[in-house]
């Protein structure tokens, strides 16, 4: 008895095709669907400089509308702010890492499209004695 054989591996015929480009939109899609991400320093488009000094909680307020010059970003924020926003949701909504974002800021900043406003922090809480007085004034009334 001989011993079984295995199958034989069968060759696909060469052809000519390329394989998309990774960076080209795929068939059916838009460039702008959001699948194709841009690189960090486009959006980003400073010379370096200083930043603005911002933390995750400064509240960032438009103060204009967004002019046709402005970037889709720039234009998001604008948008966006209308009501104040912290730092910190702007990079949520938007996708974008702190650094990149603050950077964004720190450009609209500069051109008077947006003001930074530190947090609303709640005061201390009056002093225990002060509210049993008031509590209790209330109740003799």
């Amino acid at each position: 008895m001989n011993p079984p054989v295995p199958p034989q591996r069968r060759r696909r015929p060469a052809t000519r095709h390329q394989p998309p480009s990774p960076l080209a939109p795929a068939q059916g899609e838009a460039e702008g669907d959001g699948k194709i991400p841009e690189r960090l320093y486009v959006v980003a488009d400073s010379d370096g400089g200083d930043r603005a000094v911002l933390d995750l909680v400064t509240l960032i307020v438009a103060c204009a509308e967004p002019p046709p010059s402005s970037t889709p970003e720039q234009t998001a924020v604008l948008r966006m702010c209308r009501s104040p926003l912290s730092v910190a949701e702007l990079s949520a909504y938007l996708g974008l890492p702190f650094g990149v974002v603050t950077v964004l800021l720190t450009d609209m900043l500069a051109a008077g499209l947006v003001q930074a406003r530190a947090p609303i922090v709640r005061q201390a809480l009056p002093d225990r004695s002060l509210l049993e007085a008031v509590m209790h004034g209330l109740q003799r009334l």
